[in-house]
């Protein structure tokens, strides 16, 4: 077995706290890098490997682009998203899927029901089940389908490991993660390959993709830059209503993703970039110790964050439906 993230290795990032009684420790590793990439703040064993899970999307999807899929706007950030399936999130999935002469058939996620629990109630209400499309990763998966149509590979097998665009995506990762090789390669809960990668691996290559230009003379510094760019003015598209990375993204101006088993990435407006993962895979801190972590850090303002995080419903405790504590981030 890989050297994964232990409990001896990790530290406590957050506590749940209900009537002033801490309910709740949450322990695990983060990594802080300052706007030039140099890193300002370790937290834990930030050089154990992890599953980025979701988090890897933001690579995936600028390595969809650089093998041909022609996607900007919101089809961009839906290539990256984990959405939550609202028929506006699936609109612009049939989009991508079209464009490119597919049907959500050619889908290799699996079917789900959307997260969006107002979608849902519609759907069970009209004796609709579940779909491809309405997976959360529904817009990765549509975004590397249409690189296999742009560039002529089988789309029959995407999802293999061996198959050339997934070994063009995992190439993409090493690049953009300063040349750290790929731990190990496993299947990710929508069916394809996620890479086993250190913490400070995928902090360093989240920051590349997140400090990138449009104007750079290199193709996929590029890509990266109008990634970043699309997905900060179409919030909505990352994730959706009351979730973590919409809200981060509109409040703050951040670029945010969450991935499954609570890891988290994000980088501020002035390149200032977290990457944390919380060791039972409870998510429901991440954004709270991302948000701090920035704003310790002097990229993101406290009083605006510390505010935030204690108003919003995102991180109250409920009591008999009304707000009895907080998720507090005590790093």
């Amino acid at each position: 077995m890989l050297e994964t993230l232990a409990v001896t290795d990790s530290v406590e990032l957050a506590v749940t706290d209900r009537g002033g009684f801490v309910e709740s420790r949450h322990a695990g590793a983060a990594i802080v890098l300052g706007p030039e990439g140099d890193v300002v703040r370790a937290l834990g064993d930030t050089e154990a490997l992890i599953l980025p899970r979701s988090s890897l999307k933001p690579f995936q999807a600028v390595a969809s682009v650089t093998a041909g899929a022609a996607l900007e706007g919101e089809r961009l950030a839906l290539a990256t998203a984990s959405h939550s399936g609202t028929d506006r999130h699936v609109e612009v999935v049939r989009g991508m899927l079209a464009e490119a002469g597919l049907t959500e058939d050619h889908l290799g996620c699996p079917e789900a029901w959307p997260g969006d629990q107002a979608t849902r109630d519609d759907l069970v209400r009209d004796h609709v089940g579940k779909s491809r499309i309405r997976m959360n990763c529904s817009g990765k998966h549509a975004a590397m389908l249409a690189a296999c149509v742009a560039t002529g590979w089988d789309t029959e097998g995407y999802l293999h490991p061996d198959h050339p665009l997934q070994a063009h995506i995992r190439e993409t990762v090493e690049r953009l993660c300063g040349g750290t090789k790929v731990a190990a390669t496993v299947i990710d809960g929508c069916g394809a390959p996620v890479h086993a990668l250190p913490l400070s691996a995928l902090a360093r290559g989240m920051h590349r993709i997140g400090t990138a230009s449009e104007r750079s003379p290199f193709g996929l510094h590029r890509v990266a830059g109008a990634l970043v760019r699309t997905v900060r003015e179409h919030p909505w598209a990352i994730a959706g209503p009351g979730l973590t990375d919409t809200f981060a993204i509109e409040r703050f101006g951040v670029f945010s993703k969450i991935g499954a088993e609570a890891v988290q990435i994000m980088v501020a407006p002035d390149g200032t970039t977290v990457a944390l993962k919380v060791l039972d895979g409870g998510a429901r801190a991440t954004c709270a110790i991302a948000l701090t972590l920035l704003a310790q850090a002097g990229a993101l303002p406290a009083v605006e964050v510390e505010a935030a995080l204690a108003s919003d419903p995102l991180f109250a405790v409920l009591g008999g439906g009304e707000p009895v504590g907080r998720i507090r981030a005590t790093v």
